[in-house]
Order: C-alpha cells, then sequence, then structure tokens
C-alpha cells in the first residue's frame, strides 16, 4: 500500500526554484543528511530532532517516511527548515509508528532551474514482499546510464533525483526480501552513498564500499536504534554513540537485534576528507576523532607551513573558528572576533534586488572596527571556491582601516569539482583551476595568501606521514583530481580526468 501523505498539496503547489542564496555562494555545500530511528514511540519525533542537528547537511526540504501497524506507510514532504515544518502538531501526528526515517535536502541532482516535492525524499517503492522507503546521501555517478537503461526497460520515473534509481533497481531484482534486493539494487550503482531505508519491520543502514560518505550507529535507551549521518544528530535525542558503520556494511536492524553484512567486494576506504574540514559540525566525531579538534589542528600545521608576522588571527565565521583558533596557539598570535556573524540572518528579509546583492555579504557579517583598525590581520577560512566572497570580506577589513590583510585557507586549493554527492561549481568557476597562487592573491587583492598542503592536510587529520600518493587514504578529488570512482556520466558529457603524471 503506498504511504499516506498530506492532502490538499498539489504538486504544482509544492514546486519552486531551486534556492541560490545571493550572500552564501562561495561554499561547497553537502547535499544531504539522513536519519533513521526504530524501537521507539513517536519515531518521527526523534527523526525530526534528527534532522534538526543535522540542518547544516540541506537546508532546501525535507521529509519523514513512518510506519504504524493499523496505519500503514505514512509520508511528509515539506520545503524549508525543519524548524518550520516539522515541529507543528499536526505534521508529526501525520507520520505515526515506532520506525521512520528522514532526509534534508540540499539539491545538485535532479531538476534544473526548479525542484519539485516529488524530489523530496525518503522516497517509496510497493513490492511484492511489501513497502519500503529509502533516503541516500551521496552522489550515484552512472546514474544517466541506469536512468536510461531503466526507462527502456519500462521505469517510469516519479522524480529528477539519481536516487530514484535504487527504488527501481530494487523491483527489477529477483530476491526474495527487500534487504537482499537492495544488495543487488546498490551492487550495479557507482559513487559514494550512505542510505538509511525502512521495510515495515526493518531499519537498514548501508555505506559505499569506499566509505566516501559518513553513516553511524547509537543507541537509544535499551530497545530503540538509530542510523544518522553524524554522530551530533544522536547527541540531540539523548542516543549513545555505538560505532560507524564500516565502508561496504550494511546494517539490518529488526526486533532489537543489529545484523551486520557485507555485500561488496572487499575496498580501501577513501572517506571524504573535506568531512573534516567543513561539511561535518564541529562537535561531531568522524573515524574516533573529534571535528573540532581536527580543525584546531589543522589551523596549528597552517600556521607551521606558512608563518606570517601580524598583530591578530581572526576567524572567518563560522567554519574558519576552530582553525583560526590553532593557527593562534601554534603562531602565538592573539585570536579576536575581528568579524561577527549576524546569527538571525536566515533569508533575506527583504527580496534581493541587485543594490541589495551588491551589499554582498554585509547582511550576513559585520567586521569589529574598533579591534580592526590599525592592525595586521590574519583570516583564517575554510576554503576558497569561487573567490567571490573572499573578496567582499577583504574589502570590508580595510574598510574598516586594517593595515595588512592576511588570507590562510585551511584546506588545499580546490581545483576540481566533485561528483560524490558535494554542491561543486563548473571547474571552469573554481578560482584555483585558473590561477596560480599567487595569481589568486592578486585576484582576491590581499597582502598575502596561503593554502595549506595536500601533506599537511594529511597530517592534521591524523596521517603522520602524510599523503601516501599510491594509495591515498582519503577521498581528496576537489584538491587532486584523483578520482577514486570513475563519474562515468561526467565523463560522457565531456569531463575531463586529470591526465596521469
Amino acid at each position: 500500500m503506498l504511504p499516506k501523505t498530506e492532502t490538499g498539496m498539489s504538486e504544482k503547489t509544492l514546486s519552486r526554484p531551486i534556492s541560490t542564496h545571493p550572500f552564501d555562494d562561495d561554499k561547497l555545500r553537502e547535499e544531504c543528511g539522513i536519519f533513521g530511528a526504530t524501537g521507539v514511540s513517536e519515531a518521527s519525533s526523534f527523526v525530526a530532532l534528527g534532522l534538526h542537528a543535522l540542518q547544516h547537511r540541506g537546508q532546501e526540504a525535507g521529509g519523514i517516511v513512518s510506519y504504524e501497524p493499523s496505519e500503514g506507510f505514512s509520508s511528509v514532504r515539506r520545503f524549508g527548515l525543519v524548524r518550520d515544518n516539522f515541529t507543528r502538531e499536526d505534521v508529526m501526528a501525520a507520520v505515526p509508528g515506532d520506525l521512520a526515517i528522514g532526509h534534508v535536502r540540499y539539491s545538485t541532482a535532479g531538476s534544473k532551474g526548479q525542484t519539485q516535492i516529488r524530489d523530496v525524499q525518503p522516497f517509496f517503492g510497493e513490492f511484492s514482499m511489501g513497502g519500503a522507503a529509502i533516503a541516500h546521501n551521496g552522489n550515484i555517478t552512472n546514474a544517466d546510464a541506469l536512468r536510461r537503461e531503466l526507462i527502456d526497460l519500462g521505469s517510469i520515473f516519479q522524480s529528477g533525483s539519481d536516487s530514484e534509481c535504487i527504488i527501481h533497481l530494487m523491483a527489477r531484482s529477483l530476491q526474495k526480501t527487500i534487504p537482499e534486493r537492495m544488495k543487488d539494487a546498490l551492487r550495479r550503482v557507482e559513487g559514494a552513498f550512505s542510505v538509511v531505508a525502512m521495510t515495515r519491520t526493518k531499519l537498514i543502514g548501508v555505506r559505499d564500499p569506499l566509505g566516501v560518505r559518513p553513516l553511524v550507529l547509537g543507541r537509544i535507551g535499551n530497545e530503540g536504534w538509530a542510523l544518522a549521518s553524524e554522530t551530533c544528530a544522536l547527541d540531540i535525542i539523548g542516543a549513545d554513540f555505538e560505532r560507524e558503520i564500516d565502508p561496504g556494511e550494511m546494517v539490518v536492524i529488526e526486533n532489537d537485534k543489529v545484523t551486520s553484512h557485507r555485500p561488496f567486494e572487499t575496498r580501501k576506504s577513501r572517506f571524504c576528507i573535506f568531512e573534516h574540514v567543513y561539511f561535518s559540525r564541529p562537535d561531531s566525531q568522524l573515524n574516533g576523532r573529534s571535528v573540532y579538534e581536527t580543525r584546531s589542528a589543522i589551523g596549528a600545521e597552517l600556521a607551521k607551513e606558512a608563518p606570517v608576522d601580524a598583530d591578530l588571527v581572526c576567524p572567518v565565521p563560522d567554519s574558519g573558528t576552530p582553525a583560526a583558533i590553532g593557527f593562534s596557539q601554534e603562531s602565538g598570535i592573539p585570536y579576536a572576533m575581528g568579524i561577527i556573524r549576524n546569527q538571525y540572518m536566515g533569508r533575506t528579509f527583504i527580496e534581493p534586488t541587485e543594490q541589495i546583492r551588491n551589499m554582498g555579504v554585509r547582511l550576513k557579517l559585520n567586521v569589529n572596527r574598533a579591534l580592526i583598525k590599525g592592525k595586521r590581520v590574519i583570516l583564517v577560512d575554510d576554503s576558497v571556491v569561487r573567490g567571490t566572497t573572499s573578496r567582499k570580506i577583504k574589502e570590508m577589513i580595510l574598510d574598516a582601516g586594517a593595515a595588512e590583510v592576511h588570507f590562510r585557507i585551511a584546506s588545499p586549493p580546490t581545483a576540481w569539482p566533485c561528483f560524490y554527492g558535494v554542491d561543486t561549481p563548473q571547474r571552469e568557476k573554481l578560482l584555483a583551476a585558473t590561477m596560480s597562487e599567487e595569481e589568486m592573491r592578486h585576484h582576491l587583492g590581499v597582502t598575502s595568501l596561503k593554502f595549506i598542503s595536500l601533506d599537511g592536510l594529511y597530517r592534521a587529520v591524523g596521517e603522520k606521514s602524510g599523503r601516501n600518493a599510491k594509495e591515498p587514504q582519503y577521498c581528496d578529488a576537489c584538491f587532486s583530481g584523483e578520482y577514486p570512482v570513475t563519474p562515468s556520466d561526467q565523463i560522457e558529457k565531456g569531463f575531463m580526468l586529470k591526465a596521469a603524471e
């Protein structure tokens, strides 16, 4: 039986242009966050709280699917933030039961120019052995080829999302159980994925063989379990962190029992290194390490590699803060909040006309003038993508009377697009793809500009010998151009891989 959905909402009324924030378009964005809970009453409320903690991974839309024996499957999908949608009693009453999964989305795949409610996950499928819902974090790099094949075989797609391919592949599998059908489907999929799924009785979690995207398991009290993109989502519901789901592992949770399966050929892990730099919340843990402490170590390593004589170390809020603290501690240069973030920014309260757009980041960030005036300032940020925001911040610092502006970046130059679930501009729009470091310094108009080296980044995340060039320990394709999974669809469209040295 298809899941019940809220009534009175047509597909037409639930579509809108994909949101591109006019004042925050110079950051890489994670595509989504996923969460699942089982064995607890009102599981959808736990899921909503988990999604709220994962809101940084996707702010465009969210959805929840639940199961309750007398009601069957139910679903709610909404545009906007979790706090604006999944805190309402009428919305949460529509997804009852002790088993639920959810998803928050920032679109990269899917319909271009306009996003539809049908693109919002979790997706649901009805099979001969019962229904199943699935939520996916990552990106399927052979989705175009799979979609063409499935359409030729008679599949009818309802969305523009690459994730829907998984449901159709499951439908065509000849296996007798939904977990086995999911294994069949995911063996056909290339790219990066973490998946949470549910049947009437099971909560399922899977990571791709390389473990590019994160997924963790938590315990809720004595009988409940949770799956989440990050440990911070377990903290918000008071769950105990059990462990990370291993690369290539599938866990099936039923009747308070967790079973582990290994449906894929064993491969060396290539976890996304940018999770350490920016994507994950600083209060999460990755690979047994505090994200905050790792970012502080990145700042310390950066201070060793690129010292500069200055008066203040200031973070670009908020993502540059831990690295700036580490830089300050290592260098001995005082740390200061030279830039103050407006915590109530959200969407602009006025229409973003061209005049307002020209205000740049001033609606979001403001310079602490009394602190900055006459000082030689080191600005620490997590990355430089297009460079547009960096230029505006530099102008604000100089307008406030700074004597010098030095940029220190807590990641290597981002010179290659990501095809594994991160919204990255086309390569020609990446500043580091077309300019040398000195050319970027001149373009940004700063006194000096230095990025942490790739080896330095690896040392900061715990690899004492740096990056193993023959067998990199992480996925670092956005810096190195070395893709651990061939981006088949992009090559078909004309994308050129980096030539072997």
